[in-house]
């Protein structure tokens, strides 16, 4: 019980520090230059793209038999791109009848904290899996989390919003992080294979994320190489935390 605690703290620190960093620094840095985020979204996506393919999928296959983990990445990837849909529809059908900033800022929230809760269930899955597994995912999704604070801030600061309310909302839905971090680790003691399940689940929402989203806004943010860079930086370092250890 005491482990499940921990991992539930965990997942909620993940997500407040993560979106709530990356709320302070929009609003005490300004507006980050296309080329910083560009740089921030390759690398979060290169450490992801190690983590799923080097420890989190070999995990899942070596626990379960090779149809569930592949029913676990494929489900994975249909419930995240339904709430990338249902985010989507929202967000044009509210802000193209009123373009405003705090509305947008508001919508950007929505999909953070939505996309935050299958990300916390990678967090409590990979716990109950390895520890180390557990830390590096917490890790990259941290990293992943900062720019989202910053996108959801800025927004929302321009459009009226005070400083305070404006960094206590990137707080705020880190939250759902820590939600899905209990329930992984709960339904992760059931059995091997439904930490299997629930691993290979992560996995296929951590890799829509990172191809559906990360490489391609660091791409459009800034037409260069930075995107690229960032991206072979971050497997660098995301190959030295999964077999460093």
């Amino acid at each position: 019980m005491d482990n499940i605690v921990h991992i539930t703290l965990t997942g909620f620190l993940v997500g407040v520090i993560g979106t709530g960093l990356g709320g302070m620094l929009a609003l005490s840095l300004g507006k980050p230059g296309n080329r910083i985020l560009s740089l921030i979204l390759g690398f979060s996506a290169g450490i992801m793209l190690t983590i799923v393919c080097f420890d989190l999928l070999p995990e899942a296959f070596e626990r379960a038999k090779f149809l569930i983990g592949l029913a676990g990445i494929i489900i994975g990837v249909i419930i995240t791109i339904f709430i990338d849909e249902l985010v989507r529809s929202r967000r044009s059908a509210k802000i193209s009848s009123n373009t405003n900033l705090l509305k947008m800022g508001r919508l950007i929230g929505l999909g953070v904290a939505l996309h935050n809760f299958p990300e916390g269930l990678a967090i409590g899955s990979g716990f109950m899996a390895t520890k180390e597994l557990g830390i590096g995912i917490s890790i990259v999704i941290a990293l992943h989390n900062i720019p989202e604070g910053m996108s959801m801030a800025a927004p929302m600061r321009v459009g009226g919003m005070s400083r305070l309310k404006s960094i206590l909302s990137t707080f705020l839905v880190g939250l759902p992080m820590g939600i899905g971090a209990f329930i992984g680790a709960v339904l992760g003691e059931i059995s091997g294979a439904f930490i299997a399940f629930c691993l290979s689940f992560a996995g296929g929402t951590m890799l829509y994320i990172t191809c559906g989203e990360l490489i391609p806004n660091s791409s459009k943010l800034y037409g260069g190489r930075t995107s690229t860079i960032g991206l072979i930086l971050g497997f660098i370092v995301g190959l030295f935390m999964t077999k460093g250890h």
